[in-house]
């Protein structure tokens, strides 16, 4: 008995000195708390969550952003702007702005902000191999702060543009550029929204309808390049919204849509030619959708249509609604704005839009809206002309130049002239368009340039004058 005892008192401190070593000597292990969900939880609200289910998924792979990088970064150029400035006695001095650009062909085409060259006599271009250049201005754009450059060469690496419209929020994008001449510097982000409306270009005529990110864009990435994961250009840099003066989370970009369409005029008109569809229009909410009797909140609101617009012989009315041009939705002003903007004068689009809660379509032909600010002076000078209707002129009995819009501190709104006002005449001389008000005020050697002409609205004549 005794000698049972004494083994069963061996083996059980055996045991106990096993497990003491196993537990001492193991790995320490995942320890996972499962609380059971009371029983009242799921009656809380039975409405609220009735039809609800959990999705599952599967976490995505993690990004290589190698290969975009690889590809995209060696078409991403430094750009030095000159802009010599005139002081107030016989001295002059230089003043020089910096940003990016992208190489958008071999042959030396470039694309970049243009704010980044505004005003600028003498543009330098830094190559991400170091080869330098001294580029030309092909044209540019302020309505949507595109420049097109060009430099002679041959044989560059570029991009290829994406398509801005299949961009999805959520999607991983790289920015690239010259952030604090940090030179081919790459961040990585998401797109954080579309269609942005952020209000920093000055002109009337001006499209906003930018992408939003986080990727990192600081001082001297604009003008360059946001492409996607498979290194498509899909965006130019633009500009960020800050109280600090750097990035705090929300960059801008140019959809590579608009760009593309934009760059393409200016390379083959040295000016923009937008078709114009003759519409004022604002963003529906839940309270006009309401008032419209509308079953959702959709489309973009008509609240006046020109007399003799495209809209108007189209039969579009004030109080429509405008869902899509097109087959693309347009549940916002920047959306519209952005897609008009793609189309040429003469161009054919298909708007769909409801009136009395009921959905109608209409080909619209877009009439003709130029954008010209290439001459130098013109620069300096600040607005935008477009030509006059045959109608109008007929109606008004005398041809002109209509002043489209106005840029903001500029020659022309120190005299305080307003949209809309048609020009007839520079220092005494009739003009009757654009073409030879430009011409006129372009050949004119005087101090002074004054503009005759005259308000629709109002009785007489108006004149305006600016030193040159």
């Amino acid at each position: 008995m005794k000698n049972t005892a004494h083994l069963l008192l061996v083996g059980l401190l055996s045991s106990f000195i096993t497990i003491a070593l196993f537990k001492a000597f193991e790995n320490p292990g995942k320890i996972i708390i499962r609380e059971r969900v009371p029983a009242h939880a799921a009656s809380m609200d039975d409405d609220l969550f009735s039809g609800v289910k959990q999705r599952t998924f599967v976490s995505s792979a993690p990004t290589d952003f190698i290969a975009a990088a690889d590809r995209s970064k060696p078409a991403v150029v430094y750009i030095r702007s000159f802009e010599p400035e005139k002081k107030k006695y016989w001295n002059h001095n230089v003043s020089a702005s910096s940003g990016s650009g992208v190489i958008i062909a071999p042959n030396g085409f470039i694309v970049t902000n243009y704010h980044v060259v505004e005003g600028g006599a003498e543009i330098n271009i830094t190559l991400d191999d170091k080869r330098e250049y001294t580029a030309t201005l092909v044209g540019a754009d302020p309505t949507t702060d595109i420049a097109l450059l060009k430099v002679e060469a041959e044989n560059l690496p570029f991009v290829e543009f994406g398509n801005s419209d299949r961009l999805q929020v959520g999607e991983w994008v790289l920015a690239i550029g010259n952030p604090f001449r940090l030179e081919s510097t790459v961040t990585a982000g998401i797109v954080s929204a579309k269609a942005r409306n952020i209000s920093i270009l000055d002109s009337e005529a001006s499209v906003e309808s930018f992408i939003q990110t986080d990727a990192v864009v600081n001082q001297g990435n604009s003008g360059g390049a946001l492409v996607n994961t498979n290194g498509e250009l899909i965006g130019i840099n633009a500009a960020i919204i800050t109280q600090s003066g750097k990035y705090e989370g929300y960059s801008f970009a140019i959809p590579s849509n608009l760009a593309q369409k934009v760059v393409s005029d200016l390379r083959a008109f040295g000016e923009v030619r937008r078709g114009l569809l003759g519409v004022k229009i604002r963003n529906i909410n839940s309270d006009i959708a309401v008032q419209l009797g509308m079953e959702k909140v959709q489309g973009v609101f008509v609240d006046y249509v020109n007399p003799n617009s495209a809209a108007k012989e189209a039969g579009i009315e004030k109080g429509d609604v405008i869902i899509g041009i097109d087959g693309n939705p347009t549940n916002t002003f920047p959306e519209l704005q952005e897609l008009v903007a793609r189309y040429h004068p003469g161009d054919l689009i298909a708007i769909a839009y409801l009136r009395n809660n009921r959905e109608l379509s209409a080909n619209v032909v877009l009439q003709q809206k130029i954008i010209r600010r290439l001459n130098p002076k013109m620069i300096e000078v600040g607005f935008e002309l477009k030509d006059l209707a045959e109608t109008e002129v007929s109606k008004y009995g005398k041809p002109g130049a209509v002043v489209n819009s106005i840029y903001k501190g500029s020659k022309i709104m120190a005299t305080n002239m307003k949209a809309g006002f048609i020009i007839t005449s520079v220092n005494g001389k009739s003009v009757k368009d654009v073409d030879s008000t430009l011409e006129a005020i372009d050949v004119d050697e005087s101090e002074i340039i004054e503009l005759g002409g005259f308000y629709p609205q109002f009785d007489g004549d108006y004149f305006y004058a600016f030193r040159q």
